[in-house]
């Protein structure tokens, strides 16, 4: 049998800086005790599994294969955020949408921690369920449904569903009647990473006429939801869905239907959280009052920062400059691509940036460790407590190059464009942080290349991995 994840995580959280970031008073003469620093402590756990799993690598000797990406994922970053977002939106229920990342540690933590689910598909749905999830905790969020799919939820009892058109209705009348249907409804998305609004949404001027089609059905019309577009960077829009959601409620009250829940749906972002956070919260506030629930549907949200992807450089090619001899560039040909993990470059519109993670000379560039002290307990050392490495580093000339990965289609480009002082080479690891949304799910296997890529679990918050334990 393998070793249980929390025993893992439990293992390397203990073994790994506790001493450091927790201190009793007694310890500190100052009489101020240290306050826990996650941050900080992931960035430990994080560097030290990316090290320990390339260094029992020999891309000489290993076996096909053995030098894939892979992922290291913090669950304790997933905790912070969830812990943020109960900070920022206490009256919101976290529904995670789990096409964004559809990690069985994910979901696990955040079934734990109370989130329900968004799911979009029978796949999705399943997996919810086979963890113990009370089909009451999901919603399905697809507006649009295959018949099939709505036989196999009905059987599950998964009756939270949207709806948009008067097509869905009848086709929800006949297969399952006493769904709990949401009417959603358009947006404007316009400043949003994903639109959404031009395939899922009624138009408000539509809506009235299709709870009075709901109520000739006698369907059971209990929210209504919105989504204002994955990405999103206008609080606005948020405003403005709230307003117009509120409108549709009282519509659907007067025509005698129980309104009682408000999908806010996702959007949301990091970088952007707080202030749209407290936009939605004051709008939420304003205009349903406090018996009305409230949930959304947060996905990268939660996931991006969480997942840091390694990569092997497979190949080099040199690239001469004829009018300038000895300026090379170089092709960097990856054991990863936009067929693979990195899909979110095409589907949805990220850059990832590639840092070194070692090379010949450079065996630590994640530098992980926050010490010399550390750096020395961890059995790593860094380039950058070389002073001889460190004064060759400062003198080189930036090196050229462009990075792709390793199917057969032009298309398949990480970077046009990376500018580096490390000579890189084949054999060498690059990495890439912010990797944990829509990328491993939307991974394929062209070209015979693998969509499994093992994710190391490592967590910097001891408060999660109790969560897991329990």
């Amino acid at each position: 049998m393998g070793t249980c994840i929390t025993d893992t995580l439990y293992s390397s959280f203990a073994n790994l800086s506790l001493k450091r970031d927790y201190k009793n008073l007694s310890d500190d003469d100052s009489g101020v005790e240290s306050v826990h620093d996650g941050a900080k402590l992931a960035r430990e756990l994080i560097g030290n599994a990316l090290q320990k799993h390339i260094q029992s690598i020999d891309t000489d000797e290993c076996e096909a294969g053995a030098e894939d990406a892979f992922f290291v994922a913090d669950l304790g970053d997933v905790y912070r955020q969830h812990m943020r977002w109960k900070a920022h939106l206490p009256r919101i229920t976290p529904h995670y949408a789990v096409k964004c990342n559809p990690d069985p540690r994910i979901l696990e933590l955040l079934a734990k921690m109370g989130a329900g689910f968004d799911c979009a598909s029978k796949t999705e749905i399943e997996q919810v369920l086979a963890m113990g999830i009370d089909a009451s905790r999901i919603i399905y969020a697809q507006p649009c449904k295959t018949k099939s799919y709505l036989r196999f939820t009905a059987k599950q009892g998964v009756s939270q569903m949207t709806f948009d058109n008067a097509d869905e209705l009848y086709k929800i009348k006949e297969l399952f009647p006493t769904a709990q249907l949401f009417l959603r409804i358009s947006t404007d998305d316009s400043a949003s990473l994903c639109r959404l609004s031009q395939k899922f949404g009624a138009a408000m001027e539509v809506t009235e006429g299709l709870l009075k089609v709901a109520k000739q059905l006698e369907l059971n019309i209990v929210g209504v939801a919105f989504h204002v577009g994955s990405g999103a960077s206008d609080p606005g829009a948020f405003r403005q869905a709230v307003r117009d959601a509120r409108s549709v409620f009282d519509k659907g009250a007067e025509l005698g239907f129980n309104m009682h829940t408000l999908d806010c749906g996702g959007g949301f972002v990091s970088e952007t959280f707080n202030e749209m956070a407290a936009v939605l919260s004051e709008a939420v506030d304003e205009h349903f009052p406090p018996h009305v629930r409230i949930i959304a549907e947060p996905g990268r949200y939660y996931t991006s920062s969480a997942f840091t992807l390694a990569c092997n450089v497979i190949a080099r090619r040199t690239v001469e400059d004829k009018a300038i001899p000895g300026n090379n560039s170089y092709m960097l040909y990856m054991n990863d691509g936009v067929y693979g993990n990195f899909s979110s470059i095409i589907f949805d519109h990220q850059h990832p940036i590639p840092r070194v993670l070692q090379t010949q000379s450079k065996q630590d560039g994640y530098r992980y460790s926050s010490s010399r002290v550390d750096v020395l307990d961890s059995g790593y050392t860094s380039a950058e407590d070389e002073a001889h490495g460190r004064e060759q580093a400062l003198a080189r000339k930036a090196t050229t190059y462009s990075i792709w990965g390793p199917t057969c289609d032009g298309i398949d480009c990480i970077a046009q464009q990376w500018q580096s002082k490390d000579i890189v080479d084949v054999g060498d690891w690059l990495y890439f942080e912010d990797m944990g949304a829509y990328t491993k799910c939307s991974a394929t296997r062209f070209n015979g290349f693998t969509d499994k890529h093992e994710t190391i679990y490592v967590c910097s918050e001891p408060d999660a991995v109790a969560i897991l334990k329990a």
